[in-house]
């Protein structure tokens, strides 16, 4: 039986422990909240993230990073990008040499344009190939609900990437391997901020033609991108890429689609944003994607309309219509290598 330590007790950390727990893996929970290890623990519930979700019974959790990593073969970091580096550098040498190590993290650093595995092995100055990103379809509640589901274990390193798809892989939820950990990364980070203009479409009353088209053109900026960064282009056709990306954009349950809608609606993004209690990881991201993409050479009209309103103020509908003005080209512009 697998010892897996989830770090984060948020939201999808949360899910991601119950399915390890289904799954028949002696999990723990590391919070640093004492009264959400508490209830784990005790109530068998969560109520700050996931209030209408039993917990199954045999579930741990704890404040004590050591103890819930003592014995950990897999260690899962659900913890949001921005504080990842701060975590390690905290509890990282507790960790067991050889656990093969989960990035549930989407997102890029803003400062060192840096994707979640690649903090994670610099901060704990390991064999990148240890670490194996989980991506997909995976909106937090609906896996906490054991609603049925698939997602994608990366990593070049096959024993690993199979070491997570058996440690998570319950009755509900189903694994693939990966190889592709680049693309799966890529397509993780950028579907976040394709779910931000999608909301914004939604919020400002656009019909589904349009969320279609914005899905449609958002995934060929996601393939873009990520073939540009190593990436293969079979992945952004699978789980990770247009599986993720249609989730995330058409769910009111998605966070960043939620922040785009009422960005829409005529919202600032600061009271948006006072008002949650979780990460919209495509915000911060944003603008670190355009800066990659810049560095690449790679044109992403849509996420540079995002950071246009996000963080210089740009009028939503101005954006579409910015977007509708642009040159034609041919529908598979920049893919005709990938």
């Amino acid at each position: 039986m697998s010892e897996i330590a989830v770090m984060g007790a948020g939201s999808w950390g949360t899910a991601f422990g119950i399915m390890c727990a289904d799954a028949g893996g002696a999990t723990t929970i590391w919070s640093r909240r004492a009264e959400v290890a508490t209830e784990i623990e005790t109530e068998h519930r969560n109520a700050a993230y996931l209030p209408d979700v039993v917990l199954p019974e045999g579930l741990a959790a704890t404040t004590d990073p050591a103890r819930a990593l003592e014995r950990a073969q897999v260690v899962v970091l659900a913890v949001p990008s921005v504080g990842v580096q701060e975590q390690l550098a905290a509890w990282g040498d507790a960790i067991p040499g050889d656990a093969t190590l989960v990035s549930l993290i989407k997102g890029v650093d803003v400062e060192t344009r840096r994707f979640g595995s690649e903090v994670i092995r610099e901060s704990l100055d390991c064999d990148p190939d240890r670490v194996v990103v989980v991506s997909g379809p995976n909106l937090a509640r609906e896996c906490a609900a054991r609603l049925p589901a698939a997602s994608v274990a990366a990593s070049p390193d096959t024993a690993r990437a199979e070491r997570v798809q058996q440690a998570v892989m319950a009755p509900y939820f189903r694994v693939y391997t990966n190889a592709d950990k680049v693309g799966v990364e890529v397509a993780g980070a950028v579907k976040n901020v394709i779910a931000l203009a999608a909301g914004m479409a939604h919020g400002m009353g656009f019909g589904d033609n349009t969320k279609a088209a914005v899905i449609t053109r958002g995934l060929a900026e996601m393939t873009r991108l990520g073939v540009a960064l190593g990436g293969k282009p079979l992945t952004f056709s699978g789980l990770a890429g247009v599986g993720d990306l249609v989730a995330t954009c058409t769910s009111p349950q998605s966070r960043n689609r939620t922040v785009g809608e009422r960005i829409g609606r005529g919202e600032s993004l600061e009271a948006i944003i006072g008002s949650m209690n979780m990460v919209a990881e495509g915000v911060r991201s944003s603008r670190a994607i355009l800066a990659l993409a810049a560095d690449a050479g790679v044109d992403l009209p849509i996420t540079e309309g995002v950071v246009a309103v996000c963080h210089a103020g740009y009028d939503p509908h101005a954006l579409v219509e910015s977007l509708l003005a642009r040159e034609a080209k041919p529908e598979h512009h920049g893919l005709e290598g990938a």
